[in-house]
């Protein structure tokens, strides 16, 4: 039976945020004559991505809170430059790189056309959203990107105090829906937080690999738990409705 319900992650599966983010970076370092002007600026992406990995990781923890998060961001990369920031210097500093990241904002070029191909598919399915993230911020996107209209309902972690992959935050999607989840498929660019968070959750779990990650060996601990669960594996999502369909089906392990 095709699913009733289509629930997707938001960023870097729909929305391009990990370009948005290299972008951003890298207008914000040259309006303000940073290391980037003249320095390694594949460096300067590297190390500020990998500062959001680390300190949005802290607010999803509850170490930090949202605004936390953003300041020790901003203080952690200056002090690679050898520049301490105030609190109040890092705020600012934040939020003119946030100008540079949110001008950047867009969707991934097969994001639209997926969700017509499935309306088209499967008469009748809806559409939802469970991000891991502040609700009043990742609504902003939602909004910005043209996707509003796209969700009957959107779920954020920071409202509803539950984050992937913790089985209630797609239990309580599903439930808003009013389908079983059985009946139901989430959508995701993280193995372990989407997939397979919403696999063990009951949902048909669907890996969206866009690097080709699996090209290197699963970690261990996702080894076991895909060989229970079963993860249906694409690279992008044109490819989605033929592999809810039965067609090109990847699970894995392989």
């Amino acid at each position: 039976m095709p699913p009733r319900v289509v629930l997707f992650d938001l960023d870097d599966t729909l929305f391009a945020h990990r370009a948005a983010v290299a972008d951003g970076i890298l207008l914000h370092l040259d309006r303000i004559g940073g290391a980037s002007a003249t320095g390694d600026r594949s460096a300067s992406t590297a190390l500020w991505d990998a500062l959001e990995e680390k300190h949005y990781h802290s607010y999803l923890t509850n170490d930090l809170d949202f605004a936390g998060q953003r300041r020790a961001r901003a203080q952690d990369f200056a002090a690679s430059f050898d520049i301490a920031l105030t609190d109040n210097q890092a705020d600012v500093w934040f939020d003119q790189y946030f100008e540079s990241y949110r001008a950047s904002w867009r969707l991934h070029d097969d994001a639209l056309p997926c969700f017509d191909a499935l309306a088209e598919q499967i008469p009748g399915v809806r559409f939802g959203l469970i991000t891991n993230g502040d609700p009043v911020f990742q609504g902003d996107k939602i909004r910005r990107v043209g996707l509003a209209d796209r969700f009957d309902h959107v779920i954020a972690s920071g409202a509803l105090g539950v984050t992937k992959p913790d089985a209630r935050i797609f239990e309580h999607a599903c439930a808003l829906f009013g389908v079983p989840v059985s009946e139901a498929v989430y959508v995701g660019d993280r193995l372990r937080t989407d997939a397979l968070g919403a696999a063990a959750a009951g949902l048909t779990g669907v890996w969206l690999d866009r690097a080709v990650a699996s090209a290197a060996p699963l970690a261990p601990a996702d080894r076991i738990d895909a060989s229970r669960l079963r993860i249906l594996r694409i690279e992008t999502l044109t490819e989605l409705t033929s592999a809810l369909s039965g067609q090109a089906v990847e699970w894995l392990p392989a």
